[in-house]
């Protein structure tokens, strides 16, 4: 973002702006924790009015978040969005940079008029903002967030809410500080979050500290499940429909599980498969360690995307020909797999 672009939109944030923050659909704590740091900075700093529209609605270990409860989901309020986009003067959008990655939301924003700033750090970016912050070097959209607000000169706005609600957000995408995306900035960004009053011990219970009994049920199926390649030093997980029902599947529960085959010793990459019979497909969470790329993996096969060490995709096979897809892949990746 250039200095002329922190002009302009300085510019237009020194007058009152109807503003709609949108994150992308299913959005994870990166996403919400942006939209709802950016929400409270807006509200704070100036006569605004400002709405976050989710896709639809994401996990509870996210919902202690300061002003979640305002959210709106699009899935349930469709014709109040819809209202609430025509009216507005500028739309952010944030963790995401192409615009069909929002669902439904995707034809009424592409058409709305309103200023658009896209925030995000995923790699290969669409052409659809007026304003675009994009950097793949940066841990998380939230720590993106904070270095927006200090482009803007006003990191001393921040307080106790904008700060959990970002600390939450660079936490999850970080895998708590331990990917490599992690740099000694973020935790510069971090410490200054804390002083600002984000407590730190509290935000990681209330996201990770919050189990229910039925998910670490799934999670022991899911790992009764893992399989492993050493030839390819991959291991891959499977959750059928069934067996989500069996434990009562709530979104989110599945969250963090690919994480387990990657912690196996000697595996540079792993996959978890989940069968999602309302869509017809199965969704495919990718992770890797050191240069092996799941960004370009997943945009090569299973039609998605996202970071070098994490990416999603889908596939519209059942789950045996996915699983026999993936395999059948392998091959072709052995050097780069088995390259240190």
């Amino acid at each position: 973002m250039t200095k002329d672009d922190i002009q302009n939109i300085t510019a237009l944030l020194n007058s009152p702006q109807n503003i709609i923050i949108v994150p992308h659909k299913n959005p994870d704590g990166d996403a919400i924790g942006s939209a709802l740091g950016l929400f409270h900075y807006l509200k704070n700093s100036n006569r605004h009015e400002v709405k976050i529209i989710a896709p639809n609605d994401y996990p509870d270990f996210l919902k202690w978040m300061p002003g979640e409860a305002d959210i709106l989901k699009y899935d349930l309020e469709p014709n109040i969005c819809d209202t609430l986009i025509k009216e507005a003067s500028i739309i952010f959008t944030l963790d995401f940079n192409a615009l069909n990655r929002i669902g439904g939301m995707e034809l009424p924003v592409s058409e709305s008029t309103a200023i658009k700033v896209m925030i995000d750090h995923h790699q290969q970016p669409d052409d659809y903002a007026d304003f675009m912050y994009s950097d793949v070097s940066m841990s998380s959209t939230c720590e993106m967030v904070y270095h927006f607000i200090d482009m803007l000169g006003d990191t001393d706005v921040i307080e106790s809410d904008i700060a959990s609600c970002l600390y939450a957000g660079i936490m999850t995408d970080t895998g708590s500080f331990r990917f490599p995306s992690t740099t000694s900035t973020t935790h510069n960004v971090i410490a200054k979050l804390i002083e600002k009053g984000a407590n730190n011990s509290e935000i990681h219970n209330n996201i990770h500290d919050t189990n229910s009994h039925d998910r670490l049920r799934l999670l022991g199926c899911a790992l009764q499940n893992l399989k492993v390649l050493p030839d390819f030093r991959t291991a891959y997980i499977t959750l059928s429909q069934n067996e989500l029902n069996r434990f009562n599947f709530k979104k989110g529960d599945t969250e963090g599980i690919v994480n387990y085959a990657l912690s196996l010793q000697g595996i540079r990459f792993a996959a978890i498969f989940i069968e999602n019979q309302k869509e017809g497909i199965v969704k495919i969470s990718l992770r890797s360690k050191g240069t092996f790329s799941v960004n370009e993996f997943s945009r090569a096969h299973f039609g998605g995307g996202g970071h070098v060490n994490a990416a999603g995709g889908k596939s519209d096979l059942d789950m045996k020909a996915t699983i026999e897809k993936f395999i059948s892949i392998l091959p072709s990746y052995i050097n780069a797999l088995n390259d240190e």
